[in-house]
């Protein structure tokens, strides 16, 4: 039995140890990496759902759910800053720690099995000493013994002189005594390894037999200390990722439909009042009678050329599809919606004013400072720039003006005010049967009032049949209109290119006449013969009404 291989044994197994300890080392590092890669694509995923700096972005967020959706994106990048907390802790803690242990490690089991191997050679270079000791006693015993039968052989010979009879008596002595000399050494040579054998097995290699079993055990212990450190850092950032979580789940709960959909009711409302029922329209009577050449849909049916229908002018606000400057009035918009624009751009105004005001302040307390202080600056120097400012102010005021001007004119339009004024007039005078021209002006009318034709209402006074349209087709869109009479002429002053439905194009320095006058929304209705007439921007034209047309009036 070799001790020396319990150390093969233990030097195999202990670097068996250390590999371990550097593949567990490798294995925290490869998680790290994916905690700072999974933090660094979290980050870039909420960095690329972020609302960019946009007008529509911005609008976006007065709703409760973008709101929310903003909020998830931010706990999410915080959420990813703890995974990167993580691979931090995992670092520092338990990689770096590792590293610096390892080298240790592989220093302190060097010097173990340097000492071990140091003690293995001293053992067997004693025990090489003893049996050479011992052969040589065993040698000297032999060679006393074969001295010591030459002189007893001598000895007894007669034939031999006494001289060669001492001479091997001497021989003999002195190989006893060389016998004797050698079994001492080999003795105290027994002893002495006997003694450090002892030592060896039972002193030096049990203590370094424990000392690499002490070290084993604090490779195994702090092995276990790196694992309970593994899940602790993740363990540690749980609150903060609950608070995330919780963060989210509550931007969740604080979106509110209903305050959603009121958001979207105030960005769109127009303003407009809705129009009123459609009359049934009876042109079974119209067949019952002998037609009349001077009743007005005979007059009419003459004029308009049949198959062709009138189209029902839509909203004059659809968008042009050639983008061209919005009007600084904001007229292009519904009632509602201008308003919002005009109050939102006094109120912008009104921020600029103020600047101006506070910036003319600071201006004046410094050239105050300067009149009672010659020697911090002149005086003078402010005075240019007060005078900027004030021509500024004057300027911005001007233009806060114009808009509140602009502003009260939407309001009085705005239905809620104009309702009171609807029922005056003519309107509670027509019967039943009259009513049925107002449904086609409130359809048509760019701010919801609607006109009535005196002239129409006359002749169905005279003879009590609808008015309301003259062509020989009817279909669902009720895209029929009735022919309202000129109250004026215009002349174009700039060309108009008319996309939208509802309006019509004209070239510079073109008459036309007027059917009905601008009611306040920047428009005007005219007609270029029979089959063509639309809207035209009011400022686009020069109109002259004629002082005795019974044209439309209007309602407002």
């Amino acid at each position: 039995f070799k001790w020396g291989d319990q150390f093969d044994n233990l030097e195999k197994h202990t670097q068996w140890g250390i590999e371990f300890v550097e593949k567990y080392t490798k294995f925290v590092k490869e998680r790290s990496e994916i905690e700072t890669n999974y933090a660094k694509q979290i980050r870039n995923l909420s960095k690329k759902y972020q609302p960019k700096k946009n007008s529509k972005e911005e609008e976006e967020s007065k709703y409760t759910f973008c709101r929310a959706f903003l909020t998830t994106l931010n706990e999410l990048n915080d959420y990813a800053g703890q995974h990167e907390v993580i691979s931090e802790n995992l670092t520092s803690l338990i990689i770096t720690e590792l590293t610096r242990y390892l080298q240790e490690l592989k220093a302190e089991r060097k010097s173990h099995f340097h000492d071990g191997r140091k003690a293995q050679q001293h053992i067997e270079s004693s025990w090489k000493q003893l049996e050479a000791s011992k052969k040589r006693f065993e040698r000297e015993c032999k060679e006393a013994e074969r001295a010591q039968q030459y002189f007893e052989k001598m000895d007894a010979d007669i034939n031999v002189t006494k001289a060669d009879v001492e001479k091997a008596r001497q021989q003999a002595q002195m190989r006893h005594q060389m016998a004797s000399d050698s079994k001492s050494e080999y003795a105290a040579y027994l002893e002495k390894f006997n003694k450090e054998q002892n030592e060896h097995y039972y002193t030096i290699i049990p203590n370094i037999f424990q000392k690499l079993q002490d070290m084993e055990e604090k490779r195994i212990e702090r092995i276990s200390v790196c694992m309970k450190t593994f899940a602790d850092v993740d363990r540690q950032v749980l609150p903060i990722v609950g608070k995330c979580l919780d963060g989210m789940t509550n931007a969740a709960e604080s979106i509110e439909p209903k305050a959603d959909s009121k958001q979207v009711v105030e960005s769109f409302k127009s303003g407009f009042e809705p129009p009123g029922d459609v009359e049934f329209e009876d042109y079974g009577q119209a067949m019952k009678r002998t037609v009349s050449e001077t009743s007005l849909s005979n007059t009419k049916e003459g004029k308009e050329k049949p198959g062709v229908k009138a189209k029902s002018k839509l909203w004059p606000f659809i968008k042009n599809k050639n983008k061209g400057s919005v009007p600084e009035d904001f007229s292009h918009l519904p009632p509602e919606q201008r308003r919002k624009k005009l109050q939102g751009k006094i109120d912008e105004l009104s921020k600029d004013i103020q600047k101006e005001m506070d910036q003319r302040d600071a201006l004046t307390k410094m050239k105050d400072v300067y009149i009672k202080n010659p020697q911090m600056g002149d005086p003078t120097s402010v005075d240019p720039r007060l005078t900027e400012i004030g021509q500024n102010i004057e300027k911005l005021q001007s233009e806060v003006q114009k808009f509140e001007g602009w502003l009260a004119e939407v309001e009085e339009r705005m239905p809620s005010k104009s309702d009171s004024h609807r029922k005056s007039g003519l309107y509670e005078t027509q019967n039943s049967t009259t009513v049925s021209n107002n449904c086609a002006q409130d359809r048509e009318s760019p701010d919801g009032s609607y006109t009535e034709e005196q002239n129409s209402e006359v002749q169905v006074k005279a003879q009590p049949i609808p008015t309301a349209t003259t062509t020989t087709e009817f279909d669902d869109e009720f895209d029929d209109e009735e022919v309202l009479p000129t109250i004026g002429t215009c002349k174009a002053l700039y060309p108009f290119e008319g996309h939208n439905e509802g309006t019509i194009s004209v070239a510079e320095g073109e008459l036309l006449y007027v059917i009905e006058e601008d009611k306040g929304d920047g428009w005007t209705r005219v007609r270029r013969n029979e089959d063509e007439e639309g809207y035209v921007p009011t400022s686009y034209v020069e109109v002259f009404l004629e002082t005795n047309a019974k044209g439309a009036m209007t309602y407002i």
